[in-house]
Order: C-alpha cells, then sequence, then structure tokens
C-alpha cells in the first residue's frame, strides 16, 4: 500500500482473546452491522452452534442471552482489529457476557475494562450510548426521508481553498464553541448565531459547530440554528463520530462538512464513512495526531481534506511541533502530490503560530479557543493573523 512508505510501523497480527476456537463475523461485515443492532445476529447466534460459541438457542430467554453474548464477542472482535492498527481508544466497555455464559472469561470480574483510560475514551463511551438512544428515536429510514428537507449542501474544501488564494494566508475554519473539558467554560454569554456571525464578519471561511453537549456544551440545535440563521459560511459538525447514522443526522441539521477521528475509527469505518459522505455532500475532515495515523488515512482513498491535531486526545497535551513534524517527511512530500489540503488544529493563539503552521505546509487552521474568548470573536481573528483578513 502507497502509505505505507511514510513510517515503518512493524506488523502486528490481531491478537486472540481466547485459546479455543470461536466464531466472529467478518471485519468486512462490521461496517454495515453495527454491534448495537441485536437482530443483525440472531440468525448467527441461532445457527452457529459449534464447539466454543454460544449456547444453541433453546427459548426466547436463551435467545436473547445468546444474542447478548454474540454482541459482546463482536465488540471484543472490534476493538482486537482496531488495536492492530495502533486505535488505543477501546470502543465501549469491556464487561463480560451474562453470568451463566460459559466459557474462557466466566471468572472475569464484572468492573475489569469497565474505567475509561483517558478523556477520549470516556467520550466515546458517552457518545456511543447516546447514539444508540437518538437510532431508537429517530430510525436511519426517518433520517433519510429528514433529507429530502436538508438545506443544500455547500462547498466546505472549495471555501477553503478561495480564502488561502484570496488572502495568502491559511483558511480559517473559527470554531463555535462554549466549553472544552481541558479549559472549562470558554464564554459565558454564548449565543452560537451572534459568534457565528462575528467570525464571518472577521473573515473566517468556515465555522466548526461544537455539537457534544456532556463534554463541550454544544448541540445540534446550535448547528441547525446558525445555518438557519442565514450565515453563509460553510458549516463542519464538530463531533465524535461512532456511527454512520451521526452522518446522516448532521447533514439533516445543515452540516456541509463532519470530522472524522482516526484515533477513533479504524480503517474500514473510515472509508465506509467516506463513502456515505460523498453521497449526501458532505466533506470529511480526517483528524491525525500522530504518525501512524497520518500513515493508515493516506492509504485510504477519496480524502482530500486531513487534520493534524497538535493537542493529544489522550492526555491533552498540546505541541504545535507536531505539525511541522508530519508534515516534513515522506507523508508531507505524499500529501503535496496529492493535492491535499492540510488543515492545523489546536494550539494556535498568535501570529507566529500561524505563520509557523503555514510553513509547516497547511493550507487551512481549526482555531476556536484564542477567539472565541475575545469579547468580540471577529477581532480576535484579526489579533490571530496580524491582519485583518477581509
Amino acid at each position: 500500500m502507497e502509505g505505507l512508505i511514510c513510517s515503518k510501523v512493524p506488523f502486528q497480527a490481531v491478537p486472540s482473546i481466547s485459546s479455543r476456537p470461536r466464531s466472529l463475523i467478518p471485519p468486512t461485515q462490521l461496517i454495515v452491522r453495527k454491534r448495537n443492532s441485536l437482530s443483525a445476529f440472531s440468525v448467527r447466534a441461532q445457527m452457529e452452534s459449534k464447539e466454543g460459541s454460544a449456547t444453541v438457542a433453546t427459548s426466547s430467554e436463551s435467545v436473547a442471552d445468546a444474542l447478548k453474548i454474540k454482541e459482546w464477542e463482536v465488540a471484543m472482535f472490534q476493538d482486537e482489529v482496531a488495536a492492530s492498527q495502533g486505535i488505543r481508544i477501546r470502543r465501549r466497555p469491556q464487561t463480560g457476557p451474562p453470568l451463566h455464559y460459559v466459557g474462557p472469561f466466566e471468572f472475569r470480574l464484572q468492573n475489569e475494562g469497565n474505567t475509561p483510560r483517558n478523556i477520549l475514551e470516556e467520550i466515546v463511551w458517552n457518545k456511543d450510548v447516546e447514539v444508540t438512544q437518538l437510532k431508537e428515536r429517530k430510525p436511519l429510514g426517518k433520517l433519510k426521508k429528514e433529507l429530502e428537507n436538508a438545506p443544500p449542501a455547500r462547498d466546505f474544501l472549495g471555501a477553503l481553498r478561495a480564502a488561502n488564494e484570496r488572502t495568502g494566508l491559511p483558511g480559517l475554519i473559527a470554531e463555535v464553541k462554549k466549553a472544552s473539558p481541558s479549559r472549562g467554560i470558554l464564554r459565558e454569554d454564548f449565543d452560537p448565531v451572534e459568534v457565528a456571525r462575528s467570525y464571518e464578519k472577521g473573515g473566517a471561511a468556515c465555522l466548526s459547530v461544537l455539537t457534544d453537549e456532556k463534554y463541550f456544551k454544544g448541540s445540534f440545535e446550535n448547528l441547525e440554528a446558525i445555518r438557519n440563521a442565514g450565515v453563509k459560511c460553510p458549516l463542519l459538525c464538530k463531533e465524535f463520530i461512532v456511527d454512520a447514522w451521526q452522518l446522516y443526522y448532521a447533514r439533516t441539521k445543515g452540516a456541509d462538512a463532519v470530522l472524522l477521528i482516526a484515533g477513533v475509527l479504524p480503517d474500514l469505518d473510515i472509508k465506509y464513512m467516506i463513502k456515505i459522505c460523498k453521497m449526501l455532500g458532505l466533506t470529511a475532515l480526517v483528524e491525525v495526531h500522530d504518525e501512524r495515523e497520518f500513515d493508515r488515512v493516506l492509504g485510504i482513498d477519496g480524502i482530500k481534506l486531513i487534520g493534524i491535531n497538535n493537542r493529544n486526545l489522550e492526555t491533552f497535551k498540546v505541541d504545535i511541533s507536531n505539525t511541522k513534524k508530519l508534515l516534513e517527511g515522506e507523508c508531507g512530500r505524499i500529501v503535496r502530490e496529492r493535492g491535499i489540503i492540510m488543515v492545523g488544529e489546536s494550539g494556535l493563539f498568535t501570529p507566529d503560530d500561524i505563520a509557523y503552521v503555514q510553513e509547516a505546509g497547511v493550507k487551512a487552521v481549526l482555531v476556536g479557543e484564542s477567539i472565541v474568548k475575545q469579547s468580540d470573536p471577529g477581532k480576535g481573528i484579526s489579533n490571530l493573523f496580524g491582519k485583518d483578513l477581509n
């Protein structure tokens, strides 16, 4: 694969969590059969009675138990696949199967693996539960009907290119954000529409709207309100995407682009979601924060916009030299050769910071904290770039 020339990552086989044979759903099916859909496994749960598999269902109660076991086994397999790609974020708490399950995990402690190892893992676990509940209230079929009334998608990528060519500076994706887990409340008098209008007046090319409620005090209502208010800047739905359903939901709320985090999503999920984005007219901003993630993403066809996050989402430490480090080698050459637009993210507070990442090779920047905290966010943009972008 072409992307493998960026870094020399040793091959790591998918680890086995059991020494005895076990029947698992192939990874190619995981992208369309998400783990929270018990019905997807009903046939397999009843038919697969090979040695090492779940107990054969003989009653309604045992059918339900068999389905839970299958769902749990598939979730374990998903994490194994993710780990083989260097992804350290587990997609759900590793609780054991039903108590009467007979197998190598019958003595598993109930709380083992139930504690998030970092803030990103905690956010992802919470998001998984949240999305499951939303899907029950608004199934995909209903969302697809709502797409008929969604406003047309705007050219997010084109807006960034145009801003870069017009100003000679990185196109700005200004972030509408009230709070963050690391900094707390950033703006007490937070009016998402007024902040968005101020950004647009200040010369922002695009806007990023936080939609996570629990950790960032955002909402999809904010995204929808900004779109309906007549703001012309294309909108990025800044969400922790764990399910393709969220892409449809974001589009119905007026999103023009979505964020896909390589530190959370395995390759197959990213490939699948990019196809859906193209179908919906959404631009995918795929975010990386280390060399291995960058290498993986460059091995996926169809990616036109990549963000380098200078904040380690596991530790929340920020180092803007991360952008330069990732772009000065072979990966940077591939990016330039393919015409991929690079976005610098996090830790950008001064004109010197902007100049540093621009020299490293970015054509756009995503900035929130340093401008949203200003009394006039639009003027904060001028201070950030050292000039009026208009």
